[in-house]
């Protein structure tokens, strides 16, 4: 009953709610694209009307094609028509193949009129750099009123200024089509602007530029938001951000540097770094997780003849702003539907909890008995004599498992159970390295101590085997009297199987030298061990009887690795590989060649190697000497 109210009353406010979040998404939608439109429409009248006045300055005024002082008044009449036809252009000016400049400045921005100390009254400003006939040159600087009428003019301060150097100078020079340069931070007035320069048709080095505002621009992605934290920025051609509807965000992208150093490049602002990387740029809204927020995003390009060609507008307003109204219906609803089950729920979870709560603690004990972990026993209290009863019986596998994990390696059998190889009797072909180890004089020892001395040595002693083994991928066989067989590739894959095997012959006699140092303080005898190391072909997998299965390896690979063990009491070596093992291993193990020897009972004979070391990574120019020295 429960259950069925639940399903009922959730049913009717899902299918509510649904409605109302497929609203707000459409109505959203459509006002992306509205927006959209309207910046794309923006940039298009920006980009026109300055297209079209460095077109017609540059192809008709003849009185540009002379440097300043000539004509000065010729100069100033046309740049200052044009510009009075565009509000939106912060200046025009003209650069010259000699170092000569012209600008006419307006000055309906704080920033000229501070930099330049204009009058009072002045609404334009004119600045030149005129070479003079000495090879000098002459900063001038004009105010005109609201008339044009020359109010005060003086000499500048000479400010080393060349326009022949400038980024629009170069794009420009030489073409008969406009380039634009920007968006970049005005140096003067501090405004976001952007460039639009065209060489003169009558001589290709000198060039005419405006400058305009786009402060507009970033004023109009602030105040069209649909939500308070709803984001809109324009991204260039390479997918880099230029206008950003947040200031602080600006002031990173015209500041690249500073931000960078400071860890707050545009970059790494996360819901443009989740827009970005999605390569698609598919003009459909879409929804993308940024930072535990979703936020619906729509990107569309700008279609201007020149500023911003192909960059592209993008708008992401987060999900639980527009989802608010949608979201207090749901919670209407909601709050009528917890009402009615409320106390069917609570009735529900008291029951469920006297029966799931042990329920799941049999289960995290079954788990950890899977993982033959047997730290602590299966307590399970419960008032119901079924699951009590389960307990027991649990506590009771507990413990014969653990008896019988004491006689079989619970690594081997965990491994196995893992690559899926203990499936019943069943061997196969497989690579792999042996490894081969016996205790030098052993019956000597064995003779001179009692039978409880050799036991407690011998623990300890395969204490570090089974340590060192399990650190380096491989796995312990058997343990045969005083001899261990491990063996690598299997039953886990190991690509560097060679080499593990041998770094595990390696850090083991390391470790068997320490524990050597014990027994000396203790009086004890030392364990001399020899190791036999061989890669090749073996039949692995589980054999013996119907009721009786050993994981094993059997073949010539595991027969040569014992082979070797016995040969390093003819050469008084304590690690032996076969060259199968060197070809593998030899970029990581230091070998030394021994020549080749016969293996009692094998018609072909061995090369044999030493295991010498381990090579250091990276491998210094002493270390590479030192090795060449040793191998030799």
């Amino acid at each position: 009953m429960v259950s069925l109210l639940i399903v009922v009353s959730l049913t009717l406010v899902g299918l509510d709610y649904r409605r109302a979040r497929n609203a707000a998404i459409e109505d959203t939608k459509a006002s992306m694209r509205v927006f959209a439109d309207r910046l794309v429409d923006r940039f298009g009248v920006l980009s026109g009307d300055t297209v079209t006045l460095v077109e017609i300055v540059a192809s008709v005024a003849n009185s540009l094609l002379t440097p300043p002082p000539e004509r000065m008044d010729d100069k100033i009449a046309i740049l200052r028509e044009g510009m009075s036809k565009s509000p939106h252009i912060d200046g025009a000016y003209v650069g010259y193949p000699d170092g000569s400049f012209f600008h006419v400045v307006s000055l309906k921005a704080s920033g000229w009129r501070i930099a330049l100390n204009s009058p009072r009254g002045a609404e334009t400003a004119v600045r030149s750099i005129e070479n003079d006939p000495a090879g000098g040159q002459y900063n001038r600087l004009i105010f005109l009123d609201a008339d044009g009428n020359r109010m005060f003019e003086h000499a500048a301060q000479t400010s080393g200024y060349d326009p022949r150097t400038r980024p629009w100078y170069k794009a420009a020079m030489g073409l008969r089509t406009p380039v634009s340069i920007g968006p970049y931070e005005m140096a003067t007035t501090g405004a976001l602007g952007m460039t639009v320069a065209q060489a003169h048709r009558g001589n290709g080095k000198v060039v005419v530029g405006v400058d305009i505002v786009l402060d507009t621009i970033i004023d109009f992605l602030s105040a069209e938001r649909m939500s308070p934290d709803t984001v809109a920025f324009i991204v260039d051609t390479s997918g880099n951000p230029v206008i950003h509807s947040d200031r602080a965000m600006m002031d990173r992208i015209l500041s690249p540097k500073e931000a960078a150093d400071a860890g707050l490049s545009p970059s790494s602002d996360p819901l443009i770094r989740s827009v970005l990387s999605d390569d698609s740029w598919a003009e459909e809204a879409r929804f993308i997780d940024v930072g535990g927020r979703t936020f619906l995003v729509m990107v569309a390009p700008i279609k201007s003849a020149l500023l911003l060609a192909n960059h592209r507008v993008v708008v992401a307003a987060p999900m639980d702003e527009l989802m608010a109204p949608a979201n207090a219906a749901l919670l209407q609803g909601l709050s009528v539907s917890v009402f009615v089950v409320a106390l069917a729920v609570v009735c529900a979870l008291l029951l469920a909890r006297l029966i799931t709560k042990s329920l799941y603690l049999l289960t995290d004990s079954a788990t950890r008995l899977q993982n033959l972990d047997f730290s602590t026993p299966i307590a399970v209290p419960s008032h119901v004599s079924e699951i009590s009863m389960l307990g027991r019986a649990m506590n009771k596998a507990r413990n014969a498992i653990f008896t019988f994990a004491l006689y079989v390696p619970k690594e081997l059998v965990r491994k196995g159970i893992e690559s899926g190889h203990f499936t019943g009797r069943a061997a196969w072909r497989q690579e792999v390295t042996a490894l081969f180890t016996d205790i030098y004089d052993f019956t000597t020892i064995s003779e001179r101590h009692t039978p409880e001395e050799v036991v407690a040595m011998l623990s300890e002693y395969f204490d570090i085997f089974n340590e060192t083994v399990d650190e380096h991928g491989g796995t312990i066989i058997q343990f045969l009297g005083d001899s261990v067989f491990a063996m690598w590739n299997a039953p886990i894959p190991d690509d560097r199987h060679a080499e593990h095997a041998c770094r595990c012959a390696l850090k083991t006699e390391e470790k068997i030298r320490a524990y050597n140092e014990t027994q000396r303080s203790k009086g004890l005898p030392e364990f001399r061990t020899r190791y036999g190391i061989h890669t090749g072909m073996a039949v692995v997998g589980s054999v013996g009887a119907r009721e009786r299965l050993q994981y094993t390896a059997m073949g010539d690979t595991v027969n040569v690795a014992s082979r070797l063990e016995g040969m390093n009491k003819t050469y008084g070596t304590t690690i032996l590989a076969s060259a199968a093992v060197a070809a593998l291993s030899s970029d990581s193990i230091i070998f030394r060649q021994l020549g080749t020897a016969q293996a009692k009972g094998r018609v072909e004979a061995l090369e044999i190697y030493e295991v010498v070391g381990e090579i250091p990574s990276p491998v210094s120019d002493e270390a590479t000497a030192e090795t060449q020295k040793r191998s030799a």
